[in-house]
């Protein structure tokens, strides 16, 4: 399955592969993935974890000690909380975040969903995500799965990237081609 994917290869791709395989053989394909929204969430929102995740300078013992507290104040249980801890154990924690987009690409390709990559200046209300992913499914066919990222420097408007398709209706973009327009005519 890793290698019909071009976004699923390579560590993250094999490591978000037996996850889903197990995951699937557990029943538990929303159950993990709600827990891997939550960590990436987590780890958007911590400049420490951040740290502990991406830094060579921890060793395994350390990271894995601190990842078990992160976890368990989190409610993070199960298949999750284990997948990550073996991932941490092979000294593999710094890939969490491909693994966590891989193992979300296989979960919308095996529910028949195409997964948008959305930049917006300032977070969407659930209202604005319905109306957003009503359009997308009306373009695609298929139930859409956003991957939302906040980035204040777009200015207003949006970005929405879905497979090798992308519309940039940023306001920083639009300025960026008046200056271009302007340059040149000047």
């Amino acid at each position: 399955m890793a290698a019909e994917d071009p976004s699923v290869s390579g560590v993250s791709g094999r490591y978000a592969t037996a996850l889903f395989e197990l995951a699937r053989d557990e029943r538990s394909i929303d159950a993990v993935k709600a827990d891997l929204d939550q960590f990436e969430a987590m780890l958007a929102d911590s400049a420490d974890l951040k740290r502990l995740v991406r830094s060579p300078v921890f060793s395994a013992d350390t990271q894995l000690k601190a990842l078990a507290a992160v976890l368990e104040q989190a409610g993070i249980t199960g298949i999750s909380a284990n997948f990550l801890k073996v991932v941490t154990a092979n000294r593999r924690l710094f890939a969490v975040t491909g693994v966590i987009r891989a193992f979300r690409a296989l979960v919308a390709k095996f529910k028949g969903e195409a997964t948008a990559d959305v930049t917006v200046a300032e977070t969407l209300s659930d209202k604005n995500l319905d109306v957003l992913k009503a359009a997308l499914k009306s373009v695609t066919g298929k139930d859409v799965a956003l991957n939302v990222k906040v980035d204040r420097s777009i200015i207003g408007g949006l970005v929405v990237k879905l497979g090798s398709r992308m519309v940039d209706s940023s306001l920083r973009t639009k300025l960026n081609s008046i200056k271009h327009a302007m340059k040149e005519a000047g």
